[in-house]
């Protein structure tokens, strides 16, 4: 049979369909199955699926600052482990030095072996096993993973070991036997231990759940279509986004950003573009250096960014895939603060730094204006509840658009939890919830509104926030203002207030009700 040389334009959008359908039926088999708030009603995970190198071939729209992130992940595994990948075994990772994100997201990785014939079992005991097919990957953030407060966002680490435990490429689950005894002694044996292990467990056990319908599904597929055309496909599918990548590329010009954060650290970007072969060089040299904080970002969620924000570029309906770095030359120093060293502390770099790369970039590209900038990290707990969430606010304005109030921006894509869920599940009431008029600049497209958030605290408990935009404002374009800042702080049960930094944690008692002010979004053009 002669190689598959050329894709068919029919069967090459049924089979990009066909791809992302499988990690959203992954998604669902994880959202029906998780134990914690975070992943079962916030939907803080995402599911994707890869070739056999380790680069990703397809996702379900979940969050972007893992699915960008997710293939590093991957192929960290198949480098470590690539002569003693077995059948039925899934390895657990979450170590943002070998393509995690922060601590919190731990990946399920599960390799795909052929669903029968003598080349999916070991020939011999000793043997070498055949190398899989395919692999299929969920990340979810875990509500607690242990650390120095409630929640694994503790807003001043300065380590990563204060963040939570860490697994690198650690065996899950061996030849179909779930090793739980094993990782219950990981969870426990630590300075800062897991506050709820048996949590952890149930979200694990949901994750090689939703990993195991990738796999029957794209067995399914291979059964139906032959192995040789589900792989030519992958690689098709990979190479149309790249395709339409560079179409994107053509029409963009060069240019530079500069943006600073609240603490004074700055995020430099220069993006150089080459028409002749429709690629971009992304450069951050004379980003600040490697930071004493947890804003430092892991190289894995910088390229997630970088990203993301070209695939949004692409106006063809593609999943974002390894098909749209081809074109770009992503340049981070060593050392830096997108490319720090272990052992930096990183919890912020995923959720917060993420989100000033993203603006950088459209700021360099004159793209869009600012967004709210940030995720407004809320956790709060004990050693009995444990709960995170992100807070929406306003999106950035741009050539032609209004920027939009209240939502969820960039880099992430998660929701609120239900009050009602909220309020059963934890000792707090959400007092209010509202949109926070004029936060959005103005201009001749505006930007969109923060939000109010008040949550009220009925027993005592430990709160962090861990956020962006409290000093600085998120930058508008063309002569739009820029939006206006947030504001966290803590109205008491006496009545007195207490004004909060970006990142602070805190003693509440019962009655006090803790305030996020979200900031807006940056406006375009003169009015």
């Amino acid at each position: 049979m002669q190689p598959i040389s050329q894709p068919d334009p029919v069967r090459l959008e049924i089979f990009k369909n066909l791809y992302q359908f499988i990690a959203e039926q992954m998604g669902i088999v994880l959202q029906n199955t998780a134990a914690s708030v975070n992943i079962k009603e916030r939907l803080d995970f995402s599911c994707a699926i890869f070739d056999e190198s380790g680069l990703l071939v397809a996702n379900a729209p979940h969050i972007p600052v893992h699915l960008g992130s997710m293939s590093e992940s991957v192929r960290s595994l198949i480098n470590d482990k690539s002569n003693n990948i077995q059948p039925g075994n899934v390895y657990l990772s979450n170590n943002p030095y070998n393509g995690g994100t922060h601590l919190p997201d731990v990946t399920a990785i599960t390799p795909v072996f052929l669903a029968s014939g003598e080349n999916n079992l070991c020939p011999m005991p000793n043997a070498p096993c055949p190398m899989p097919i395919f692999y299929v990957a969920s990340r979810g953030h875990q509500a607690d993973i242990g650390g120095i407060t409630p929640g694994s966002m503790p807003p001043h680490s300065t380590t990563v070991a204060e963040e939570g435990i860490l697994f690198d490429n650690f065996l899950l689950v061996e030849e179909g036997n779930f090793r739980e005894t094993a990782v219950r002694e990981i969870l426990a044996n630590h300075p800062y231990p897991a506050r709820n292990p048996n949590q952890n467990i149930a979200d694990f056990q949901a994750q090689i759940a939703a990993n195991e319908r990738g796999v029957q599904e794209l067995r399914k597929m291979v059964e139906q279509y032959g192995l040789e055309t589900v792989q030519a496909y992958m690689k098709f599918v990979q190479n149309n986004a790249e395709e339409a990548v560079r179409k994107a590329i053509s029409v963009l010009k060069d240019g530079e950003f500069i943006y600073e954060m609240d603490s004074g650290a700055k995020i430099q970007v220069k993006v150089t573009i080459n028409q002749a072969n429709r690629s971009a060089i992304i450069d951050f040299t004379g980003t600040s250096a490697q930071l004493n904080s947890n804003f430092n970002a892991p190289r894995a969620v910088t390229q997630a960014a970088v990203l993301y924000v070209f695939r949004t570029l692409v106006d063809d309906s593609i999943p974002l895939n390894a098909g749209c770095l081809k074109p770009l030359e992503i340049i981070v120093p060593e050392g830096c603060m997108l490319n720090p060293t272990y052992p930096a502390a990183v919890v912020a770099g995923n959720v917060e730094t993420s989100q000033t790369i993203v603006d950088a970039l459209y700021g360099a590209l004159s793209a869009i204006a600012a967004s709210q900038g940030t995720m407004n990290n809320f956790t709060f707990g004990n050693q009995r509840y444990q709960y995170y969430e992100t807070i929406c606010g306003g999106s950035g304005a741009g050539v032609n658009f209004h920027g939009t109030d209240a939502v969820h921006t960039h880099m992430t894509n998660s929701r609120l939890t239900d009050p009602e869920v909220l309020e059963t599940r934890y000792p707090v009431l959400v007092e209010s919830f509202s949109l926070r008029p004029d936060s959005g600049g103005k201009g001749k497209y505006s930007g969109g509104n923060g939000v109010i958030r008040r949550i009220k605290f009925l027993e005592p408990m430990t709160a962090n926030i861990l956020s962006n935009h409290r000093r600085v404002s998120p930058f508008g374009l063309n002569g739009g203002e820029p939006g206006k800042v947030g504001r966290n702080w803590i109205q008491r049960q006496d009545g007195t207030q207490q004004e909060l930094d970006s990142t602070a944690t805190v003693e509440m008692e019962a009655g006090d009700i803790f305030v996020i002010e979200t900031p807006g979004g940056g406006g375009f053009g003169d009015r």
